[in-house]
C-alpha cells in the first residue's frame, strides 16, 4: 500500500487524471473478479477460533443450526463462507435480520399488485385473456433466502442467518417450526390448478419447479446464525441450536488475521494491534475490519509525518459504541 492523496480538496481535476488503488483483498467486490491475482478469499484467510472447528462439526453431524454469538467484527459471519467451500455447498444465501424482518418474506414473497398490474398492461394492449386466467403466476412468486435454502436439491445450501439478535421477539420462536420440517407451503400455488409451477429463487437468475405448492428439502441446510449478544432467546430456540461464543480477541490471534490477509507483520502492525488491545481492554468497542484498515493504509513508511498517522490511527480505530 502506497499512501497518495488521491483528493486534496480543491475541486480542480489534475492535470494527470488520478487512477484510484485496486481495493484491499477484503473489499473486494463480491462475484467480480479481486483486485489483485494474490488477493486470498475469506474462506482461506479466516482463522477458526479454538473449539468452533467442533462446534461446525457437531452442527453439521446433528443437522442443527449453528448459533455463533460475539462481539461485531469477530468474523462470526465469515464462518459459512469457509464451510460452504470446504464442503461445496455452492454460494452462500444471506438473510441480514432487522427489526422488520418476518418469516414470511425470508420464505417467499408474492407480487399481487404487481401481477394484477401486468394483467391489466396485457388487456389494454388487446390480448384477449380467458376468464381467470393465472398462467403467470410464477413470474410474480420468488423465494427468499429462507425458502432457497430449503429447495430440494442434490447438495444442502448454506445460508447464513445474520444478526438474529435485531429481529423481532416473536421471530426466533417462528422459525422452529420451519427449521424442524425443513419445509413449508406456498397457498398461492397450492390453490392453483397447475401442479407444477416455475418460481424465481434468491439466487442470481435461478428457477426452480415448486409442485403443489410445497417446498421440502431433501437435505437441511448449512445455517449459521449471529448475534452480537444484546438479547436473550427463548430455551425451545436455544435447544435446536448448537451454541458457541466467540472468545475474546488476543494478540496471537489477530497476528494471524493480519498475516492471513496482509502478511509483512512489521513494527507499524505490531503496534497498532497493540493500540487495538488496548481499546478493548478499556471497554471500546471495535471490529477487526478496523484494525485490518489501520495496518492497509499505516504499515511501512508511506505516512511519514507522525501527527498525520497518529490522526488516521485514531480515526481508523474509534470505538463503535453500543449501537
Amino acid at each position: 500500500m502506497s499512501w497518495t492523496p488521491y483528493y486534496r480538496g480543491t475541486g480542480v481535476l489534475p492535470e494527470n487524471r488520478p487512477v484510484l488503488p485496486p481495493p484491499p483483498p477484503w473489499r473486494a467486490v463480491g462475484g467480480r473478479e479481486r483486485s489483485t491475482v494474490s488477493s486470498p478469499a475469506p474462506a482461506t484467510t479466516y482463522r477458526p477460533a479454538p473449539g468452533l472447528v467442533d462446534a461446525v462439526n457437531s452442527a453439521l453431524h446433528l443437522r442443527r443450526p449453528l448459533l455463533l454469538t460475539g462481539r461485531a467484527g469477530s468474523g462470526k459471519s465469515t464462518v459459512i463462507r469457509q464451510i460452504a467451500a470446504e464442503l461445496d455447498l455452492g454460494d452462500v444465501l444471506h438473510w441480514h435480520i432487522t427489526s422488520r424482518s418476518t418469516l414470511a418474506d425470508a420464505l417467499y414473497r408474492y407480487d399481487a399488485l404487481g401481477r394484477i398490474h401486468a394483467h391489466n398492461l396485457r388487456t389494454l394492449d388487446g390480448k384477449t385473456l380467458p376468464p381467470g386466467d393465472d398462467s403467470d403466476i410464477g413470474e410474480f412468486v420468488q423465494l427468499g433466502p429462507l425458502g432457497t435454502a430449503l429447495l430440494a436439491g442434490k447438495r444442502p445450501r448454506a445460508l447464513l442467518i445474520d444478526e438474529i439478535d435485531k429481529s423481532d421477539l416473536d421471530l426466533p420462536s417462528d422459525l422452529l417450526d420451519v427449521l424442524e420440517r425443513g419445509g413449508f407451503e406456498i397457498p398461492e400455488l397450492a390453490r392453483h390448478s397447475r401442479p407444477e409451477i416455475q418460481v424465481r429463487t434468491a439466487d442470481n437468475d435461478g428457477r426452480h419447479l415448486i409442485e403443489h405448492g410445497l417446498v421440502q428439502c431433501a437435505e437441511f441446510p448449512v445455517i449459521v446464525l449471529t448475534s452480537n449478544g444484546e438479547r436473550d432467546f427463548p430455551a425451545p430456540f436455544l435447544r435446536r441450536c448448537i451454541r458457541f461464543e466467540m472468545p475474546q480477541l488476543d494478540h496471537q490471534t489477530l497476528i494471524g488475521i493480519i498475516d492471513a490477509h496482509l502478511g509483512d507483520i512489521d513494527d507499524t502492525t505490531a503496534a497498532l494491534v497493540h493500540a487495538f488491545l488496548d481499546k478493548l481492554n478499556a471497554g471500546e468497542h471495535l471490529a477487526i475490519d478496523q484494525l485490518l484498515n489501520a495496518v492497509h493504509l499505516l504499515r511501512g513508511g508511506d505516512v511519514s509525518d507522525p501527527q498525520q498517522r497518529q490522526s488516521l490511527q485514531e480515526m481508523l480505530l474509534r470505538g463503535l459504541g453500543r449501537g
